[in-house]
């Protein structure tokens, strides 16, 4: 099985720092300064978040492991065990596979249909020493999902909220007078830009570590992280808000580093300084080189390579 990537390999950006951006001016409608602009629809706020669960009475398996196929249309699927061994889920399309840890006490995970519509294989696999794992359940399904946005606008295994997390009642106070996604997006990234501090000692601890999953309230609540803790919350907050956003694993410039940072879809503009996002397309955003006090700068953010989306 191919392993995804471990937080040793996320921990070294967290070396990595922060290109400190200037703040520039403006508010919701267009902005009040030259520099700092937003344009788009009229925006609303959701009601409340899009939610994802997992549902035992719908889900199949064997062994003590379940699979819940109930909710393809909606861009993810969910997994349970009760084993004594350590578990992978893997979800596969394609030459593509992503393989998550599954806690063997009946803790369920929701993981995002994260390539697209196809043919998915679902495995749960149970390991048997060292790196090897061994098939003890799986399904086939077909997915067809309701929009190319529904994985991304949802919690998952590495970006959990629910309608009453902290992450999203600030979220709904930022956004609270935006007039557009623009509006939103900044607001959503100044914050974590000025509130969130780049963690070397966590980075430290992590360095040795495998399995890293990030917890969108407890960055909020420690106010500091490393950068798949910026790139969790950035999502987590976007995502309750209505505005698709991909947490995206991969290597940065100019050392090939392991990295954690997003992409957001919005139907309007943002553009300052240092931010051009335009309308109904993908732009990459990276919080950890805009975050505050994350040291001396590794990557230069200039280049990127893709490994995982979640």
């Amino acid at each position: 099985m191919r392993p995804g990537p471990t937080a040793r390999r996320l921990a070294c950006l967290a070396l990595a720092a922060c290109l400190v951006l200037t703040g520039c001016g403006g508010s919701g409608g267009g902005g009040t300064g030259e520099d700092d602009s937003t344009s788009g629809p009229a925006y609303s706020e959701p009601a409340q978040v899009v939610a994802a669960s997992f549902d035992p009475a719908a889900a199949s398996g064997q062994n003590d492991a379940l699979i819940d196929t109930s909710h393809i249309a909606e861009g993810y699927v969910a997994a349970s065990a009760v084993n004594g061994n350590r578990l992978k889920f893997q979800v596969s399309c394609g030459d593509m596979s992503y393989n998550y840890d599954l806690p063997g006490d009946g803790t369920p995970i929701v993981c995002p249909l994260n390539m697209g519509d196809g043919t998915y294989r679902l495995r749960v696999m149970q390991n048997t020493g060292g790196s090897n794992y061994v098939e003890i359940a799986a399904t086939t399904v077909d997915v067809s999902m309701a929009s190319e946005f529904e994985p991304f606008l949802r919690p998952n295994v590495f970006c959990g909220f629910a309608d009453d997390s902290a992450c999203v009642q600030l979220a709904r106070e930022l956004a609270a007078d935006a007039q557009n996604q623009g509006d939103v997006l900044r607001s959503v990234y100044r914050w974590i830009q000025d509130n969130i501090s780049y963690d070397t000692g966590k980075a430290a601890e992590l360095a040795d570590a495998t399995g890293y999953v990030p917890d969108p309230d407890a960055t909020l609540e420690s106010r500091t992280g490393i950068c798949f803790d910026y790139a969790s919350l950035a999502a987590a907050m976007l995502r309750s808000l209505g505005i698709p956003c991909k947490i995206i694993t991969g290597y940065v410039s100019p050392d090939g580093i392991y990295h954690a940072w997003n992409m957001v879809y919005i139907d309007g503009e943002w553009i300052s300084v240092e931010i051009s996002v335009g309308p109904d397309s993908w732009t990459r955003i990276d919080l950890t080189f805009a975050a505050a006090g994350a040291g001396s700068t590794v990557g230069d953010g200039t280049d990127y390579t893709d490994r995982y989306v979640y």
